[in-house]
């Protein structure tokens, strides 16, 4: 499984790198259509082409610089908002591991011991508080209610994996929030390009002159792109963080089931068994 994750985030980070990438391929100009027949305009031979050359510099290739640099100011908190995704991306990507959550090894032995008698309370604890996972967390709770009834074991491990899994969402709202902030920057971005492409048209230098409105709308929807970019992959890693320790919680769980069924009063007790074998030995 831990296979699987690796080639998650690495998968992730290749959709990132090529969304970035593409976006000033997406966002260059578009090369101006040809003029149909019925509405073309006569142009004399003699006329000035020094008037066509803002139309060459309109379809000329920008970099990711220029982008950030003709986007303005909201393009500062966009970056800062792809930054803080990719960081916590790769934290929970790193936390939220089933190995690491569950240690498989760690469970089946811990099991097989306890059922067999083999551990008593006290050294049950040590190796929870030893291995240190959510599972063992889970464990060490329900360890402490060994020989209650079952009800009493079962809220120890109810109120414990609540804490743990409030443990494993933490930092899912920030994936959340991010999600939801960068398309309002772009979109504030976009407002603000767009108030100042009206007002440099209103101006008497550019009046007859819509290429001007065009280049100025252009540059305005940079934040929009760029807010979309970082938004999209941010709810699908928070939609699947969040299925991911759902899944997790609903493990945490079933393993506490099991538990409950060896260690409560109606179960085997082997620890009572565990506690005989030794004062009989400290007695021989």
């Amino acid at each position: 499984m831990a296979r699987w994750t690796t080639l998650a985030i690495w998968f992730f980070r290749m959709l990132c790198v090529l969304a970035i990438g593409m976006l000033p391929w997406t966002l260059r100009a578009a090369p101006p259509n040809a003029v149909s027949n019925s509405a073309a305009v006569e142009v004399d031979e003699h006329a000035d082409v020094s008037a066509l050359e803002p139309a060459k510099e309109l379809i000329s290739t920008r970099s990711l610089i220029g982008l950030v640099r003709d986007g303005g100011i909201v393009m500062f908190p966009l970056a800062a908002c792809s930054f803080v995704l990719l960081a916590f991306v790769f934290e929970r990507a790193i936390s939220l591991r089933r190995g690491r959550v569950i240690p498989r090894p760690f469970v089946r032995r811990f099991l097989h011991q306890v059922a067999e008698g083999e551990l008593d309370t006290d050294s049950a604890l040590r190796l929870c508080e030893e291995n240190g996972s959510p599972v063992a967390g889970v464990f060490a709770a329900a360890i402490r209610k060994w020989g209650r009834p079952a009800v009493e074991v079962e809220q120890a491990i109810m109120d414990s994996g609540e804490r743990a899994a409030n443990h494993l969402r933490r930092y899912l709202r920030v994936l959340n929030g991010v999600a939801t902030v960068s398309p309002l920057l772009g979109l504030l971005g976009t407002v603000f390009g767009m108030i100042r492409s009206f007002n440099s048209i209103a101006s008497a230098a550019a009046m007859g002159k819509p290429d001007l409105l065009a280049h100025g709308i252009g540059e305005a929807l940079i934040t929009t792109a760029t807010g979309l970019v970082i938004a999209i992959p941010a709810l699908i890693a928070y939609l699947w963080f969040v299925s991911r320790v759902d899944s997790l919680v609903v493990e945490l769980d079933a393993l506490g089931q099991k538990l409950v069924q060896i260690i409560s009063a109606e179960g085997s007790r082997p620890a009572a068994r565990t506690r005989s074998r030794s004062v009989r030995a400290e007695a021989a």
